[in-house]
């Protein structure tokens, strides 16, 4: 799916020239834009922002505004300055977290009780030096009551060596031969190679749907987005301190 920043050229070059019927919808005259110079774009929803005039679009996570008449956007967040608020972050944190409810828990490698207090949802790249510093200390996330479930996202693309690793890694047996193959890998261990149906790919694009761009990438339990590595008491007191724990 094209990336919405990415279309932003496009979009300085093409909104003026899109026709539509002169009484269509506002969401139909959007629609009819989008399809017009973004054909690919997998919008979700059109819906009216906290703006009057200005109308939400989502497409996957992603998020951008256009106007009624389908010939101006703005890429980015709304923020009330009177009240502080980012008025965007929400609905971008709801996307997420039902982008990745949708995955079954049998499509990921799991660390952690199912009963534990918190759960996150981690992007990795295995030949990532943040997501083996996070893995090392993966028993020190487990104690504080954090529960990891992982997702690959291999950041150089199918066929590089991190994305073989993480099928090797998917291939190596059941849940416990995962964690064992992915403790391994993450340490720098040559583990053996396999191939099989895994979900490894789909986990790739699923990130790409989210708008990663590194990782690791920790999505919590509402669907906040929260990038790079972070400690393990520090990502506890954070997730404490959302669910008022």
């Amino acid at each position: 799916m094209p990336k919405i920043h990415r279309l932003l050229p496009f979009f300085l070059l093409s909104l003026t020239f899109v026709a539509v019927p002169a009484l269509a919808a506002p969401e139909d005259t959007i629609r009819a834009a989008l399809k017009e110079i973004a054909p690919d774009l997998k919008v979700t929803s059109i819906t009216p922002s906290p703006i009057k005039g200005l109308y939400e679009v989502m497409a996957g996570a992603e998020v951008l505004y256009i106007t009624a008449d389908g010939r101006h956007f703005i890429s980015g967040h709304i923020v009330d300055l009177k009240t502080r608020t980012d008025l965007t972050e929400p609905r971008v944190s709801e996307a997420r977290k039902r982008l990745i409810d949708a995955v079954s828990e049998d499509r990921m490698v799991i660390f952690g009780d199912q009963n534990a207090k918190h759960t996150i949802t981690v992007f990795t790249d295995i030949e990532c030096g943040y997501c083996r510093k996070l893995h090392r200390q993966i028993d020190d996330y487990l104690k504080e009551g954090i529960r990891v479930r992982y997702l690959f996202f291999p950041r150089a693309g199918k066929g590089s060596q991190a994305f073989d690793e993480a099928v090797s890694v998917w291939c190596a047996g059941d849940a416990e031969a995962r964690r064992i193959a992915l403790t391994r890998a993450k340490a720098g261990e040559t583990i053996d190679s396999k191939t099989c149906d895994n979900p490894v790919e789909a986990h790739m694009l699923l990130g790409m749907d989210l708008g990663l761009s590194g990782t690791p990438a920790i999505i919590t339990e509402s669907g906040e987005l929260i990038p790079g590595y972070v400690e393990p008491r520090r990502l506890a007191a954070r997730l404490n301190a959302q669910s008022g724990g």
